[in-house]
């Protein structure tokens, strides 16, 4: 079983012809509200592969919060571990322009996620395989998950997204992190490779559709990327994440499982919305197939 920990959001998203500079007011083409949180997209990613899958997270006391728990319900997912909280769910208004998008995140009950309410999913946590995790909810709770996840000798994969808010002291903690190469920078300098070889088959740096680099503790090593046509790249960080809990907890290697969830990537981006080009396994086996 996969715990992911998380944001549940409402995605606000308004899709445009040209992005407005400060000041500046354009017209939109589209609006449309679509589930998101990267926890949940996470989830909702693992799940569709076959995995199963537990959130834990709030939503607020408002119609945005049922409709995502129900999202999350018919996704398979279990939300015995979301709260209902007082206030505002989520939300994440997404600007897209061609295949480039620009995000800006209000917590809304995301904050309300704290170090009791994990506490309290002690023993779900420890019958976990892996526990996921990201930077949407409170850093303090972030930091207790992370220390309660090595007391119980559970792995974590971490997304450093947004990455100004990761702390490099919690390196120890972590099994997996997956930054793409900007967050890399912006959290170990410049030196991609320098970092790569502190953190052997630990930091593996996500290169958009040119694949993703790791160092195996010998060599470096760079998977490709499966090139396509992309609609909406919104997802395509959540759809690695997700594919990767599911392929490491299902006995796939690093190489393995970097390979499968650049094909599962690649597919999410053919359609819109974060979680609407989501694959199922079978989607991903076809196309792998085909890459051989």
């Amino acid at each position: 079983m996969i715990t992911v920990i998380g944001s549940i959001n409402m995605d606000l998203v308004v899709q445009m012809d040209v992005f407005p500079k400060q000041g500046e007011t354009v017209l939109g083409n589209l609006f449309t509200t679509v589930p998101g949180g990267k926890g949940a997209n996470q989830a909702v990613a693992a799940a569709r592969l076959g995995s199963q899958v537990k959130m834990l997270g709030a939503v607020g006391s408002d119609s945005f919060g049922t409709e995502l728990r129900a999202n999350l319900n018919e996704e398979n997912i279990n939300t015995s571990l979301v709260m209902n909280t007082n206030g505002a769910t989520g939300i994440a208004n997404i600007l897209l322009h061609e295949s480039d998008n620009r995000i800006i995140v209000v917590p809304g009950a995301n904050s309300k996620v704290t170090p009791e309410v994990i506490a309290s999913a002690k023993t779900i946590i420890e019958n976990s395989q892996l526990v996921v995790m990201q930077l949407e909810i409170p850093v303090e709770t972030i930091e207790y998950s992370l220390k309660l996840c090595k007391e119980l000798q559970v792995p974590v994969l971490f997304n450093p997204a947004p990455a100004a808010n990761f702390n490099i002291k919690w390196m120890p903690y972590i099994d997996y992190l997956t930054p793409n190469e900007t967050e890399c920078e912006l959290l170990f300098g410049n030196d991609i490779e320098a970092a790569l070889e502190k953190y052997p088959n630990q930091l593996i740096v996500t290169l958009g559709d040119n694949g993703a680099r790791y160092f195996d503790g010998e060599r470096h090593v760079h998977v490709k990327g499966y090139k396509t046509t992309a609609v909406d790249t919104t997802g395509a960080g959540d759809t690695f994440n997700g594919a990767f809990a599911h392929a490491v907890t299902n006995g796939q290697t690093i190489k393995e499982a970097v390979f499968f969830l650049y094909i599962a990537a690649s597919l999410s981006v053919e359609k819109f919305g974060a979680q609407g080009g989501m694959p199922k396994l079978e989607e991903v086996i076809a196309r792998k197939e085909g890459t051989k």
